[in-house]
């Protein structure tokens, strides 16, 4: 980025401390994965354990795909901090640095990390899935880093981050909305809690960008445009498993089919992002950043449109079924 774009970042430090670190959580406060898992030191775990399994039963394999692509999304979590620290102006340099950008980002990835701890745990606990199969594909998506298009740039990057921790919050709440319906309440009550963290953080990263369009609305707008013109990948668009070479399309497929997380949730991220700016309301741009402004506007009604042609063509394919790794090779339609 240019030297004035990121004195930019630097002059925000105070801002950043008063209006993000207040967004976190003392450690001792926060729940732990622990609050919510049978107690290893008890007794009863074994038979704790036997409840979780009992409950497990009437989730579908559908819905135990999606719960594991949410999960290794949530453990590739080094890949994101590793992402966060690309950019210039807000990057922790030191590893220990005390800027309020580092210690923000330190402390994110720390409460993010007890998201895929406590799946992880419970995926484990009710022996639906093959964790052998699981832990190789977090291995590989770690391994392969992400390509979020950020280009080091903290505009691009606090666009995305909003976008992903509104992405989250979606996934996360209808996986416990599902496991509410089937009648397993501990995991609705695990995911809720996570989707409420990601809320949380969706509300830190908003802020970033909304200050963002209070100083520079004419680079902020541009950078979102050049954000969805790009298209949000997701994070864990690279996963593979060691054997499909699609598993993130076919995860997706199958969340799409159950509600998890649909083509409509992504241009009504969009949609709320736009009205959350305010970016009909900008003005004193530039004609490039008004170009920028009528495209971002108008692209949530487009990205709909393309999605119902889509979705009228895929219904004229004939479904398919691909065997999933994770549920011992298991089929299911995408």
């Amino acid at each position: 980025m240019p030297p004035e774009k990121i004195e930019i970042f630097k002059s925000l430090n105070d801002w950043a401390e008063k209006n993000l670190l207040v967004l976190l959580k003392p450690v001792e406060s926060c729940w732990q994965p622990n609050d919510f898992l049978p107690a290893p030191e008890s007794e009863g775990f074994y038979d704790q354990v036997k409840e979780l399994r009992e409950r497990c039963k009437e989730l579908s394999d559908e819905y135990f795909v999606v719960l594991v692509g949410d999960m290794i999304t949530e453990e590739a979590l080094p890949t994101y901090q590793t992402m966060l620290n690309t950019l210039d102006g807000v990057r922790d340099e030191t590893g220990a640095s005390l800027t309020s950008w580092a210690i923000w980002t330190r402390a994110w990835t720390a409460e993010e990390n007890r998201h895929g701890d406590l799946l992880n745990k419970y995926l484990y606990l009710s022996g639906r899935v093959d964790m052998k199969q699981i832990e190789k594909t977090i291995q590989y998506l770690i391994g392969s880093g992400m390509d979020p298009k950020t280009e080091n740039n903290p505009y691009l990057g606090f666009i995305y981050t909003s976008f992903q921790e509104r992405a989250t919050f979606i996934s996360h709440g209808n996986t416990a909305r599902l496991a509410k319906e089937h009648g397993d309440l501990k995991l609705a009550q695990i995911c809720g809690i996570i989707a409420s963290d990601e809320k949380r953080h969706e509300t830190a990263y908003t802020k970033i960008v909304e200050k963002l369009f209070e100083i520079d609305p004419d680079g902020t707008v541009l950078a979102l445009a050049d954000m969805m013109k790009k298209k949000i990948s997701m994070p864990a668009h690279l996963m593979f498993d060691g054997q499909d070479d699609n598993l993130f399309e076919h995860y997706s497929a199958v969340a799409q089919r159950i509600g998890v997380y649909t083509a409509k949730d992504y241009a009504d991220i969009l949609e709320f992002l736009v009205g959350r700016w305010n970016i009909e309301k900008l003005t004193g741009l530039s004609g490039e950043g008004r170009s920028a402004q009528d495209f971002v506007c108008g692209l949530p009604a487009r990205i709909r449109r393309l999605e119902e042609r889509a979705q009228a063509r895929a219904k004229q394919l004939q479904a398919s079924s691909v065997p999933f790794s994770w549920i011992f090779d298991r089929k299911l339609t995408v």
